[in-house]
């Protein structure tokens, strides 16, 4: 299986880095795994609609740029499908016994994913109504798939 995940933004603090990369290790023996970052866009104080939506559709460009071919794309978004780990296990296997063996999920900016991006998307998915920020979000997404592949192998895991 090949998971990639596509994120707007870099990690800048090393608590984030030091939890990501043990997360990329702890699913090295699963799955192959690749973290894709792209730029954000600065977002002036009090912006426009205008300008928001611009911001969305440039750092979108940049996403849709990276997307690998004959992926099933996973969204992260707010109103997306919430799901348990032993859900997100089921469709993790189920997508991967049906075929479709190299999955990509979509960590968007602080603004959230362009409407290009959103249209793209086989599955929304939502781990909360909370808005976290990106780092944060790619930490908890990373033990999420972890703890799937944990799930899947019916590998002891804590509750």
């Amino acid at each position: 299986m090949k998971i990639n995940i596509i994120c707007v933004g870099k990690i800048k603090e090393k608590f984030y880095a030091d939890a990501i990369k043990e997360y990329s290790k702890r699913l090295s023996k699963y799955s192959t795994l690749n973290i894709i970052e792209v730029d954000d866009e600065k977002t002036k104080e009090n912006p426009s609609d205008k300008e928001l939506n611009m911001i969305k559709d440039k750092e979108g460009s940049r996403i849709i740029s990276k997307i690998p071919k004959d992926t099933y794309i996973i969204t992260l978004e707010i109103n997306g499908n919430a799901l348990s780990s032993t859900d997100l296990a089921k469709k993790i296997n189920t997508l991967s016994i049906t075929g479709k063996s190299n999955i990509t999920f979509i960590i968007g900016g602080s603004l959230g994913l362009s409407d290009e991006v959103l249209k793209l998307s086989d599955y929304p998915l939502s781990f909360s109504k909370m808005t976290f920020p990106h780092q944060l979000m790619r930490c908890i997404l990373l033990e999420q798939i972890y703890r799937s592949f944990r799930i899947i192998n019916n590998e002891p895991y804590h509750k």
